[in-house]
């Protein structure tokens, strides 16, 4: 792998011509995505500012133009109209201010006086590269540049480390005030998240404390992309705690999770009904993000960085590396968090096929019932198989254990095997259905409409196209059509 140096990671991109060369290397990947946003080059990883506003869902993600780096991040934004065609318009914001010299980092965006506001956290660097990280605030322009006041709207709070970042902006309407909630360190290791308010939006704001969760004051050592939600009659913490491992997440310790509980923003204390819960049980998930402000239909929508921090992927060595999931519809059932693919996705829908085995089309939905008398104890889903039935990616549902699991072990090209090369976590209901999206990269398992999922990259050779299921159950596919424009918009 390149070795980067400080110079060369943390660069302002300035022009397109910058990166031009690179793009069209990159553009000519047989792993680029088709309906799943991606970086036009370079890395992508946390989406950022999540909103819907005047009939277009804006989505921007975290994007370092020069290769599968950290380095210097800018803001990429990307809009819709329906959540599943998607359009690139270049960079919004750069790290062009004192405040955020060395990158732009994760945020959330909020509508005022129908503007678009958008929050982010200011990497600052000293000379001798001590860290500041500034909450910063800008502005997008009706003709989508960005606008930025002198200064950030609060320095980092002292009680804690330098590791303070990702505000997630909230207005609790019965207070009638603004909070942000920031991911954070305490001095002895602790994750956490500490909260601001203010009875302005843009001004005014005021440090409040440290979020209280009874029962979980430690628990990791750093909270990314802290986030309060409201769905249905609950309220959900959804938060990243790093630094520790959990069961049937392999070697990994990076986690994507939430707690569903009661809020109490006078008091600062969010009180669990039951204990911490992954999000998505596959590979590669991280640092989820909920729309802000959603259309008139009111459905909680969240969308994730397919990646982890601390990871490398077979692009990496092609100067790419990262995509989004698909966007995905929020409910509680059965006090569990349930993502559910949009019904909107159908549409991608073209050729039609019903087989349970033979060659995999490499954009396809497949749509998997399982017969409730269906007499087996164990179950396996073979996908990227070559032609002799060997290797890829086994899918094991145990019915005695109720141990759903997913090994991608077989595949030729490994993919962060330190970690771990297989995935589990017990469903509580039988196995009746399955749903799964693959792009050229990229698998979405959706387990009994959303009793559990399963998000992972894969990478297979020519060879690993061909799949098998059991017997008995009936399997629907369909080819998808693109959906994401991968234009080079700069």
């Amino acid at each position: 792998m390149r070795e980067w140096t400080k110079e060369e990671k943390y660069r302002i991109l300035k022009d397109a011509d910058e990166i031009a060369g690179m793009r069209e290397g990159i553009a000519a990947s047989k792993y680029r995505q088709t309906f799943h946003i991606q970086p036009p080059t370079g890395l992508l990883n946390d989406p950022n500012g999540f909103i819907y506003h005047d009939g277009n869902w804006h989505l921007f993600y975290q994007w370092c133009p020069w290769g599968a780096i950290h380095g210097m991040k800018h803001w990429y934004h990307t809009v819709s109209k329906d959540l599943v065609n998607w359009k690139n318009l270049g960079v919004a914001i750069k790290p062009d201010t004192e405040y955020d010299n060395k990158g732009a980092y994760s945020g959330s965006a909020y509508p005022l006086d129908d503007e678009i506001y958008l929050f982010y956290s200011g990497n600052h660097r000293d000379p001798d590269w001590t860290r500041i990280s500034y909450t910063c605030i800008a502005k997008l322009e009706d003709n989508g540049t960005i606008s930025k006041p002198d200064k950030p709207i609060f320095a980092p709070s002292p009680l804690f480390s330098s590791d303070q970042r990702d505000p997630k902006i909230i207005y609790n309407e019965e207070l009638k005030k603004y909070f942000i909630l920031i991911g954070a360190r305490t001095h002895d290791g602790r994750g956490s998240a500490i909260v601001y308010e203010s009875d302005e939006l843009l001004s005014n704001w005021q440090y409040k404390g440290e979020l209280k969760v009874p029962g979980f004051s430690d628990f990791g050592g750093m909270w990314e992309c802290p986030a309060i939600e409201h769905i249905g009659d609950k309220d959900v913490f959804i938060f990243c705690p790093q630094h520790l491992k959990l069961p049937g997440r392999g070697e990994t310790t990076n986690h994507n999770g939430y707690i569903i509980g009661k809020m109490d923003w006078e008091s600062l204390t969010f009180t669990p009904e039951g204990s911490f819960h992954v999000l998505d049980f596959g590979f590669d998930s991280y640092a989820a993000e909920c729309a802000t402000k959603l259309d008139d239909n009111g459905k909680a929508v969240l969308v994730a960085w397919m990646g982890l921090p601390d990871s490398v992927y077979p692009t990496d060595e092609e100067e790419w590396s990262g995509c989004l999931t698909l966007a995905r519809e929020l409910t509680i059932r059965n006090r569990r968090l349930i993502q559910t693919p949009l019904p909107q996705l159908s549409i991608l829908r073209e050729e039609e096929m019903e087989r349970t085995e033979g060659e995999l089309p490499p954009v396809c939905e497949m749509e998997i019932d399982i017969p409730e008398d269906m007499d087996k104890d164990e179950y396996n889903f073979r996908l990227f198989m070559d032609k002799e039935g060997h290797g890829g990616i086994n899918i094991h549902f145990d019915k005695d254990k109720s141990m759903f699991t997913v090994d991608r072990s077989g595949l030729t090209k490994k993919i962060n095997p330190d970690q771990g090369e297989v995935r589990e976590h017990t469903i509580e209901n039988p196995l009746t259905h399955l749903r799964i999206f693959i792009d050229k990269s990229s698998v979405e398992i959706f387990v009994n409409d959303g009793d559990a999922v399963f998000t992972s990259r894969v990478f297979p050779t020519e060879a690993e196209h061909n799949f098998r299921l059991p017997e008995s159950v009936k399997c629907r596919i369909w080819k998808l059509k693109p959906s994401v424009v991968d234009d080079f918009v700069i």
